[in-house]
This record gives C-alpha cells, structure tokens and sequence, in this order.
C-alpha cells in the first residue's frame, strides 16, 4: 500500500517513515484516531515500508518481490488481530483471528476505511458481539516468538484493540513490554479510554485527526471519479470520515435504516403524552429494534446520539458545524432543532449512552429500549431554562 493511496495525515506519513529511515522503530505504538481517518491504511503502509527496506518516504524502490506481497496482504511476517465472533454452523471451538484470514483480506480489498459494522458484516455476525479473546493472546505469543521467515522484522497490526478482554490484555502486557528482537506491535483504536492503562503506558501513541473536506474531496474524485461540486457535498456530510462518505456514495449506508428509525421513535415519543396509541407505537419499535444484533443497536444509538447533538447545534445557530442533512422527505432538521436544549440535551446523552452500556453488557434489549423510549417523551416536552 503506497502513502500517497492514503488520504491526508502528511505529518504522520513523514514521521513514520523518517522514524524508520532513521532506525528509530518504537517495539510497541498506539495509533489512536476516529472512524474514517485511516488508521489501518496507515499501520499497514508503515509495516510494508518496514518489512521491505523501503526508502525516501514511499512504498517503492526497496525489496519489489516484498512490495508484491503486500498488494494481496500476504506477507509472512505482517500478522493481524481483530475482533472474532463465531459464525452460524462454525465448530471451531475458541475462533480467532487466523481463522478468517480470507474475510479480513476481504475487508482490506473492499473498505480499508471501514468500520466494526462492516467488519461484522463481511463476517456474517451481525447479531453478535466480537471480541479479542484470551485465545487470540496465546496465538499472538507463539506466533511472534517464531523467527521471521524473511530474516527482518515481525509486524503485528491488532485492529481495534479497545475490545480485547481484560484476560487478553493482561495477557499481552510482557510481550508488549518486552517482545522478541525485531518486532513491532502496532495497536489501533477509536477510543483509547477503553484501553487498560497498563497497556496504554507501554506504547507510543500516534493521534489521527479527522479527515479535512478537501482530503474527503480529493479521494472520492479518485475513486468514484465524482465531480467536484458532488464530492464536496458528500465530503460535507461525512464530517471528515471517509468511509462514511463512501457509504454516501452508494446511499448502502446503514445510517439511511438508522434515520428511518429515528425520525419514527423522535415523533412516537413526542406524541406519547397522554396518547396510549403512541405507547404501543414506542413498545413495538422497541420491540423491532430488539430483534437486531447487539452491534447494530450499539451503532444506532450512537447515531442518535450525534443527531440530537446536530439538532442543539442548528438550534443555537452553530450552522458552520451542522453537517447532518436528514433524507426523510417529512422530516426537517430545522423544526426539531428547537425542541432539543441545554434544558435537556444532557439528560437525553446521558440516557443514550447508559443504554449503550448496558446493551454492551448483554442487558436486555426489549426492556433497556423501552425504558429509553419512555424517559425520552419526558424529556422531549422538557422546557428549556
């Protein structure tokens, strides 16, 4: 993968390579960036300029047969780890990530931008959770203690590291402190808070910012050779994430579902008061979103979150930061703005995010949604201070 594919983060591209040019390789980083930045473009540009003695800040003119292999993520010594959930009929008994190479090579083809939803799309577990098990530690240990099979250095990329498990973490503290000569541990994240302070200390973080819009321009010119004054639109929308601009280009995007969903709960709840009618009308939305996997509410919710947000925003006349363009023909962002305040956006964030923790916990969706639902007509009529 060449650094000009990647899109923006020119100061990390010059640090890395220089770092490597210099023969200052950190054993263990923390590449820390929001969805869409390119995070996982980039480990992967880093390694293969690592692996294959690359030099003068490109991914060319270094060992070419090595540069071959990882147009198809194949080299032998780059080694993943990511977020596994057994599938339908599968009798591995403790899956991890080496058993569905072929998805993630998929996934890297298709969407190196993407996100935990589609990961688990291509996977074909979207009604589970996935995680980083203790398993895949004792696989990451006796793989890296091997020699490299090309006599240089072993690159380890886990991708969204925030869902390893507290035994798998602690599992990996000593290799991470201490790994075998020549190897580099490369842990990605969204949200570093999540990751265990013990793991956190023992690396160098990198922080990715969200893409510019002209970045976001400049790659959907490239890639779906849109025209600019549509590019930029879309690039506008997708608030420096690139792969939600892709989502946008295909309109395949799952937040078209998410929105349909909202747009029918905000005007349930709204109604609710003192209309037993709008009542059943919550407890069967609650009830349909219930029927889809953990993964898919988590995600939905999170939405939710940012277009109340958006909402407050437009409301308080912050129209510069207001992206969100709803695509419900019925449904105006401009005349729900007013009904979400400083009187109530706190409470709705704080209920939102309680729901996603405890649905992270195996809670009871059908119960957790509904008691959302409810509060949420309170606080819709909540008047503003």
């Amino acid at each position: 993968m060449l650094f000009s594919e990647i899109l923006g983060q020119e100061h990390i591209k010059k640090h890395l390579t220089k770092s490597v040019d210099e023969g200052r390789i950190p054993h263990a980083q923390l590449f820390v960036g929001p969805e869409g930045c390119g995070s996982l473009p980039m480990a992967i540009a880093y390694a293969q300029y690592i692996l294959c003695s690359n030099t003068n800040g490109e991914n060319s003119g270094g060992n070419e047969s090595c540069n071959i292999k990882f147009k198809n993520f194949s080299h032998p010594d780059l080694h993943f780890a990511y977020p596994v959930a057994k599938k339908e009929n599968d009798s591995t008994k403790n899956p991890t990530s080496k058993n569905y190479l072929s998805d993630w090579r998929k996934l890297l083809n298709e969407q190196p931008y993407g996100n935990l939803f589609d990961w688990y799309r291509i996977l074909g577990v979207e009604n589970k959770q996935g995680n980083i098990s203790v398993h895949e530690a004792t696989e990451i240990y006796n793989t890296l203690s091997l020699k490299s099979y090309e006599g240089g250095y072993k690159v380890l990329i886990m991708w969204m590291a925030e869902i390893m498990n507290t035994q798998c973490a602690n599992k990996l503290l000593k290799l991470i402190e201490e790994p075998p000569d020549k190897t580099v541990i490369i842990l990605i994240v969204e949200d570093e808070e999540q990751l265990i302070n013990t793991i956190r200390s023992r690396c160098q973080s990198i922080h990715f910012k969200h893409l510019s819009e002209d970045d976001v321009v400049k790659g959907l010119m490239r890639d779906y050779q849109l025209e600019e004054p549509l590019a930029r639109k879309i690039a506008f929308q997708s608030h420096g994430n690139y792969n939600r601009a892709c989502d946008l280009v295909y309109q395949d995007s799952e937040e078209i579902q998410f929105e349909t969903w909202f747009v029918f709960w905000v005007r349930s709840a709204f109604k609710a008061k003192g209309n037993k009618t709008a009542i059943h009308d919550l407890i069967s939305w609650s009830e349909d979103i219930a029927r889809t996997g953990r993964e898919t509410q988590k995600q939905f919710l999170a939405f939710c979150l940012n277009y109340f947000r958006q909402a407050m925003l437009l409301n308080y006349k912050a129209h510069e930061l207001v992206y969100l363009q709803p695509r419900a023909e019925s449904f105006q962002l401009e005349k729900f703005a007013p009904f979400i305040h400083e009187g109530n956006i706190m409470d709705i964030s704080s209920e939102l995010q309680d729901a996603i923790y405890h649905i992270e916990r195996n809670g009871n969706a059908k119960i957790i949604l509904t008691d959302l639902s409810i509060k949420l007509t309170r606080l819709l009529h909540k008047k503003a201070s």
